[in-house]
């Protein structure tokens, strides 16, 4: 038989072509069965990557790289009550403000308060220049004493007049004149109470009292600065924020549970967090709500009244809302980082008592803060597994390397556990790690573990082996 390559003729037997070609069929036919029926994960368990390449680097049986288990972080089952919270962004707004203003125009005498101190309501914050104040209310009184002498010596010609009309010495017309005279005086003597009440009222206004209690913010005039009734910044501002409001809307499904938990006299319990919800900045419940849902939004506008003893909350601040609705008692709860999503609906992985994992189907009920409230074949001390699932499918081999058993939130207000939040961030490196730095990282203490993963997070392109 001859084969023609680059340009030159070559003779071989036929036998030879066939044996490479069988060669060759049976080499094509080994590769297909190896990464069709070996390689290839199983597509029916939750997790698997169907058409990856995640055999290469384990069997059915293990988690991960030849052989060796998954390290994994795990947590908890537990029992408990899981609050039905609703989330949402609020606007702090003080309960009372009130800008000071004077009332009349003078120069700014004193000042009595010191900016960004708290005042009582009554409490005298400045006094204005009184001595024009002082000339007219000395006018007027003077006026009042002029008029009030003419107006009893009026009286005493009207009795004198009576009586000689009685002995019919005068004409009844002059006795009429001099009643009328009396009731003018007696007006002019009301008129000049009233101009001196008046008076006495303007020089009252050179003391600027507080109108409500509250803390006072920046003055916006100086000594000596002429003051007027009519400066839209007015003297100083005082906000009233303790106790504080807070303005959230929520969603208007939850209308109907709001308004039948305030129908019957019970307490809608809010808290308000931190901008990272990490911190517990107050807790309050919930005081009216608007009349109206918002049609472009769908929501209804609720008011939380706040103790706000510490001051930890300003006007205008925003912050993350967490609004209690409800509460599952005794319900089976796990760590929200361990719902799984997939093929079968929503799952976790538990881990047996091999090591092993297998999955379990779970009913989402309530999310609260960490913990997510369930219904499912589980039991209170099972463990799930948190992070590293990724890699996982049923009868993984896995590694606990450290379980998380944090304490649930509470709607007093207890603060979430950093240690342990930082923790569950700290196990997205672990599969990073190689066994022999797994071991080492068992050995260390909390502190060692924790300054190990900030300086793995300092130097993330560097390897983690060594």
């Amino acid at each position: 038989m001859k084969i023609n390559i680059f340009g030159k003729n070559y003779f071989v037997k036929r036998k030879f072509v066939a044996v490479v070609c069988v060669a060759l069929f049976l080499i094509m036919g080994v590769s297909a069965w190896i990464i069709f029926f070996q390689l290839q994960p199983d597509a029916t368990a939750p997790g698997s990557d169907a058409g990856g390449l995640s055999g290469l680097w384990g069997s059915k049986s293990s988690g991960t790289g030849f052989g060796r288990p998954q390290a994994v972080s795990a947590g908890v089952v537990r029992q408990m009550d899981i609050r039905l919270v609703v989330n949402a962004l609020g606007t702090l707004t003080a309960l009372n403000t009130a800008t000071v203003r004077a009332k009349v125009d003078a120069e700014l005498k004193a000042v009595y308060f010191k900016e960004g101190a708290l005042v009582k309501a009554g409490q005298v914050l400045v006094d204005l220049d009184a001595q024009n104040l002082n000339v007219q209310f000395t006018q007027a009184q003077g006026q009042l004493e002029r008029d009030t002498a003419q107006y009893k010596n009026a009286l005493l010609d009207q009795q004198r007049y009576k009586d000689l009309l009685s002995k019919d010495a005068i004409a009844v017309q002059q006795v009429d004149t001099q009643d009328a005279l009396v009731r003018q005086l007696k007006g002019t003597v009301l008129i000049d109470q009233g101009a001196l009440d008046n008076a006495r009222l303007q020089l009252s206004y050179t003391h600027v009292i507080a109108p409500i209690s509250g803390r006072v913010g920046l003055k916006q005039v100086e000594v000596g600065s002429l003051v007027r009734s009519s400066d839209p910044n007015g003297i100083v501002t005082i906000t009233q924020f303790q106790p504080i409001a807070a303005i959230f809307a929520v969603p208007q499904k939850y209308v109907s549970i709001i308004q039948k938990k305030l129908h019957l006299g019970l307490a809608l319990p809010v808290e308000v967090w931190d901008s990272e919800l990490t911190r517990v900045l107050g807790v309050g419940k919930v005081s009216l709500t608007d009349n109206a849902i918002d049609t472009s939004t769908g929501t209804l506008k609720l008011k939380a009244l706040l103790d706000n003893k510490d001051e930890s909350l300003f006007p205008n601040q925003f912050a993350n809302i967490k609004l209690q609705l409800d509460v599952f008692k005794n319900s089976l709860s796990v760590p929200s980082a361990a719902i799984q999503r997939g093929a079968l609906g929503t799952f976790v992985y538990v881990i047996n008592a091999d090591n092993k994992v297998s999955t379990q189907v779970v009913k989402l009920l309530a999310l609260d803060g960490d913990w997510q409230g369930v219904e499912a074949e589980l039991k209170p001390g099972d463990r799930v597994v948190l992070d590293g699932a990724d890699k996982l499918r049923a009868q993984s081999k896995v590694e606990v390397v450290k379980t998380l058993d944090t304490s649930p939130l509470s709607i007093e207000g207890t603060a979430r556990d950093k240690d342990s939040v930082e923790a569950i961030k700290r196990q997205k490196q672990v599969d990073r790690l190689s066994p022999e730095v797994l071991e080492k990282i068992k050995t260390m203490s909390p502190d060692e573990q924790k300054a190990f993963f900030q300086k793995m997070r300092e130097r993330p392109n560097q390897t983690t082996g060594e």
